[in-house]
């Protein structure tokens, strides 16, 4: 049985809102926070051999209605924080792996490389602008396109952290270092989008739950929604799947976000050009910044992870009939599959993958009306069900 399955098993069997860490099926034999802590220097983009032999990857999405679908990842580390990489190596890293779009969101209140113990790049640094300074020229050059961010660091949950994206400017919001409600205004006062980051993550003392304690929106996290200062929350961080949050973002009318959260390089973390890398899917109009930033304000974002489709249901149905064909037979159906999204299949029988630009015939009985694609998610332990004729 492979790893996918493996895993869409387990999480018919764990349900609910638990933290489902998925390591297992995205290859990493450790944790991203394992690896970040046996890491001991600077990694840098290998690129001699991989890149010489391999072409960027291509991740084929067909359009949806009037929308282009764009991939992105909005939570990224790199040296100018807790990271390992330069900025201008997470920008060759997006483009290998097949990305449109991605933020750098170095923390603000944790920058353990800039002065301090160990290694230090500059004695002292108050520009938290640089990482994307850095890397926006090589952005350029390489048709990425970069937007500005940072992660919004407590160390007591709640708040836990956030990130805050398509910011002005980030040193404003580090000047309110010291008021993290006064933080997420400055950055929605810039017309930024701010995320909560990895609401399920244990990590006592870092801004995570305690060992045992219950997942939850608490009131903190109420009272600044209701304020207009959070607009989204990381249903996928890393390796780890937190079903309740799509319950969280349906209720309250908010964004589904997955991201790697990498710190290490992409191909100590993942591997190279893992198909089951996590990735925000963005409905935007056009390939451009100002259409991202709508299309996130709009909630026009869908979560391919692990395999998975996340998302609301408008638009994880209308992105499974851009990507398959159905046609219905007597006792048949017909599927052909044009994106390189796999999907398990089931019309009243065995569940069955139809695999990337693959096509699957289905037998059915005259009663059955519906499909049900059991890794395309439309909300906590909802699987897509599509009617068929």
């Amino acid at each position: 049985m492979t790893n996918r399955r493996n895993f869409l098993k387990q999480m018919t069997l764990l349900g609910a809102a638990a933290v489902t860490p998925v390591s297992l099926a995205l290859g990493q034999n450790e944790s991203p926070a394992e690896q970040a802590e046996q890491s001991d220097g600077l990694f840098t983009v290998p690129r001699g051999e991989i890149l010489r032999n391999k072409s960027p990857r291509k991740i084929t999405i067909p359009d949806v209605e009037e929308f282009r679908i764009l991939k992105g990842d909005f939570h990224i580390h790199t040296i100018f924080s807790d990271g390992f990489v330069m900025p201008k190596d997470r920008i060759t890293e997006a483009v290998d792996n097949g990305l449109d779009v991605i933020a750098i969101t170095d923390h603000i209140e944790y920058r353990p490389h800039v002065g301090g113990n160990g290694f230090k790049l500059l004695e002292k640094n108050d520009d938290h602008n640089m990482a994307y300074n850095i890397a926006k020229p090589e952005a350029e050059k390489q048709n990425l396109i970069l937007v500005r961010g940072t992660e919004i660091t407590k160390s007591v949950m709640p708040p836990g952290h956030f990130n805050a994206l398509f910011l002005e400017d980030v040193n404003p919001v580090a000047v309110a270092v010291e008021n993290w409600k006064t933080m997420l205004a400055v950055a929605a006062g810039q017309g930024g989008f701010v995320h909560w980051n990895h609401p399920g993550w244990v990590a006592p003392g870092s801004g995570g739950l305690r060992s045992g304690e219950m997942m939850r929106f608490t009131q903190e996290h109420e009272d600044v929604f209701k304020k207009g200062h959070l607009h989204g929350i990381e249903v996928f961080n890393g390796s780890s799947y937190y079903p309740v949050v799509s319950e969280w973002c349906e209720d309250r009318n908010l964004a589904l976000i997955a991201n790697s959260d990498v710190h290490s390089s992409e191909w100590n973390m993942y591997g190279h050009q893992n198909p089951l890398r996590p990735m925000t899917l963005i409905l935007a109009k056009e390939r451009t910044y100002d259409a991202v930033r709508e299309a996130f304000f709009a909630n026009r974002t869908v979560v391919l992870a692990a395999g998975m489709i996340i998302g609301r249901p408008e638009w994880v149905e209308k992105l499974f009939k851009a990507c398959v064909e159905v046609t219905g037979k007597p006792g048949l159906l017909e599927l052909k599959n044009k994106s390189d999204i796999p999907c398990f299949v089931q019309a009243g029988g065995t569940v069955r993958e139809l695999a990337a630009q693959a096509r699957l015939s289905l037998y059915r009985s005259h009663t059955i009306k519906k499909l049900t694609v059991c890794n395309w998610l439309t909300g906590m332990n909802k699987p897509l069900e599509i009617a068929v004729g």
